[in-house]
């Protein structure tokens, strides 16, 4: 997809959005997830290309994140930054999901992409997270042998949550099989630590300019979901990451609906 307005619908979905209109099925329901759009000077944004064999947006380039886990709310997380009652307030979140979220955010960061958004303290944060431990640390988090809280108390450190910008809030479409309520965060990618191809869920790792993977979007080089298109096109209108960091942002949730336009069905976001 390669625009976020009147995107026309292939067969499948687009009969199960008549069905969906006419009442004949219900919609399934989402469940809570976190993205984090990862930055580094230059303006460039870390993409991670999803394996074609992923039942939900296959083949997409798509940024680091996942659904919130039953463990990301646990209040043992050590924490150091505005708080979960202040993140609910952003997200019109209750304190337990907002807790989640930034909690899925730093977690599924740290699992996609080898980068820890947490520290020794509340000013202070990991240099390095390349060696054979963090990798053994990071399969056990994705295999959810560790608990987020347990891999943080033992390496004593604590989840900087002042390193997450709230940028935006999307709904997967009801027409969708897997529907997801996600937050999108925006971070800087920290000094001293780098990005790695981590594999599990994507088989392609790449840092691109915004306007760079758009223009590859329109060519048809790569795959972009509506919300990642979106995210690219705001960024892009900045040319530097401190130009992003102090955009002012109001979260307001977008969920792009089918319509039937001259008979076929179309996604819009309007």
């Amino acid at each position: 997809m390669t625009d976020v307005t009147g995107l026309l619908l292939p067969a499948e979905l687009a009969a199960r959005a008549r069905d969906l209109l006419a009442g004949r099925v219900e919609p399934v329901p989402t469940r809570d997830a976190a993205t984090v759009v990862i930055l580094r000077e230059g303006l460039e944004v870390y993409l991670l290309r999803r394996k074609s064999t992923m039942a939900f947006a296959a083949g997409a380039y798509v940024f680091p994140g996942g659904s919130v886990d039953v463990r990301d709310t646990d209040q043992a997380v050590a924490w150091a930054g505005p708080s979960p009652a202040e993140w609910g307030a952003v997200f019109n979140a209750g304190e337990e999901v907002a807790r989640g979220l930034v909690c899925a955010a730093v977690r599924e960061t740290f699992e996609e992409s080898g980068v820890l958004l947490a520290g020794p303290g509340p000013d202070s944060v990991v240099a390095d997270t390349t060696g054979d431990d963090w990798e053994s640390d990071r399969v056990a988090l994705i295999d959810r042998s560790l608990s987020f809280a347990d891999f943080l108390a033992r390496r004593g450190l604590v989840l900087r949550s002042d390193l997450l910008k709230p940028w935006a809030h999307w709904i997967t479409p009801e027409i969708e099989h897997r529907r997801f309520d996600t937050r999108f965060f925006v971070a800087v990618l920290p000094e001293g630590q780098r990005t790695r191809d981590v594999g599990g869920e994507a088989d392609h790792v790449a840092w691109k300019r915004p306007a760079e993977a758009i223009e590859l979007a329109h060519q048809g080089e790569i795959f972009l979901m509506p919300p990642t298109y979106r995210t690219l096109t705001e960024l892009s209108a900045h040319d530097s990451v401190a130009g992003v960091l102090a955009e002012r942002r109001e979260i307001v949730p977008i969920m792009p609906r089918a319509v039937e336009i001259e008979g076929e069905m179309r996604l819009v976001t309007r």
